[in-house]
């Protein structure tokens, strides 16, 4: 199960200095718009200092934490959904991911252009959130076209419910909403889940700001979607800090008084904002932290590990990783009785710590 976040933005707010430097990967980040043209791509450890701790319990061979992907993608402008810039290439890269987070530029910098001849972050998500909206208006009005004319036969239900659906989106689209205001219920979103719609995926904004800023507490402004998470970066620093070891870079933060690095902040918001929960496995092997979706069963949890896990699930033996911590391993969480017995129907809790019981 692979998950990834877009990094989408205007041209020169910082998107690919701040790819870089997340993924430390060589990305052409020059101040002219389109030096991206494909889709840069990086998988990113997810800082989890939970795991740190598990593995002084276990000394693994290797301890191997759970990752996102993040793809830089090429900066859109005004005009993206009808192609301008190369739009409806960078728009399909967009579709691909299970998330998008908007970089908005909100520094000044007269070395660096601002492809619409000034700094205005209002102005910026207005244009990039009017793109994503008519790229998915053309789409749904196309589908829904579809859809109505099937629907005129009754006994086409799917085809009917169908349209209902797109009928709702379309209205919330023509009147400029992204299709996430729409109250659609679990059967809706699955009906239209094909479209791959992009303004009904998760969407987190990160503001890139100068070094000045950083200290201070973000404000939410109207024109941000209700909900949508927030965080602030300075991409000029983050390039900074992942030239440096970790004892340098965390003197630095100390000296810009914050307590961790943007990146890892953006890590962190993008894991939750995927509805995403973390379970362990410790052992003389490897310590490693797994990933699933809220709400997932023992069973599909074990078969993240492998597929004959899921099939073959006899129970999980499962031991909250606090506990796990706090008795100095199995055998003393056991004696303690905080080790717990779970069959098929459990649901998965962020922090489990797992040992799956299977016929192989």
């Amino acid at each position: 199960m692979s998950f990834s976040i877009g990094i989408v933005g205007l041209p020169n707010v910082g998107k690919s200095t701040l790819f870089k430097a997340l993924t430390k990967q060589k990305v052409d980040a020059s101040n002219y718009p389109f030096c991206t043209i494909d889709p840069n791509v990086g998988v990113v450890k997810v800082p989890d200092e939970r795991l740190d701790k598990l593995t002084k319990i276990y000394p693994s061979d290797q301890t191997l934490p759970t990752t996102i992907e993040f793809v830089d993608i090429a900066g859109l402008v005004k005009g993206a959904s009808e192609g301008e810039g190369l739009g409806n290439k960078f728009l399909a890269n967009i579709r691909d991911v299970d998330a998008i987070a908007q970089v908005v530029r909100n520094f000044e910098d007269g070395d660096i252009v601002h492809v619409a001849g000034e700094v205005n972050p209002e102005n910026d998500v207005t244009t990039i959130n009017l793109e994503l909206v008519l790229a998915d208006l053309a789409l749904v009005s196309k589908r829904l076209d579809t859809a109505q004319r099937a629907a005129k036969d009754a006994t086409n239900k799917e085809e009917v419910k169908l349209a209902a659906v797109l009928e709702k989106v379309e209205a919330a689209l023509n009147d400029n909403k992204l299709a996430s205001s729409v109250d659609l219920d679990e059967e809706e979103r699955l009906a239209i889940k094909d479209l791959r719609l992009l303004t009904l995926k998760p969407m987190l904004f990160v503001f890139n700001v100068g070094e000045d800023e950083l200290a201070t507490d973000i404000q939410r402004p109207a024109w941000i979607p209700q909900g949508a998470p927030m965080i602030k970066i300075s991409a000029k620093i983050e390039s900074e800090l992942s030239e440096l070891s970790d004892e340098e870079a965390q003197e630095m933060l100390t000296d810009l008084g914050i307590n961790e690095s943007g990146l890892d902040s953006l890590t962190k918001t993008s894991y939750e904002l995927l509805n995403l929960l973390t379970f362990f496995t410790v052992g003389p092997k490897e310590s490693r932290a797994w990933t699933v979706t809220k709400g997932s069963t023992a069973p599909q949890a074990a078969g993240r590990i492998h597929t004959d896990f899921e099939k073959g699930f006899i129970r999980a033996e499962v031991i909250d990783w606090k506990d796990l911590v706090e008795s100095q391993g199995e055998a003393g969480a056991r004696d303690a009785g905080k080790l717990r017995t779970e069959g098929k129907d459990y649901i998965m809790q962020d922090g489990d710590t797992c040992h799956f019981l299977h016929n192989s």
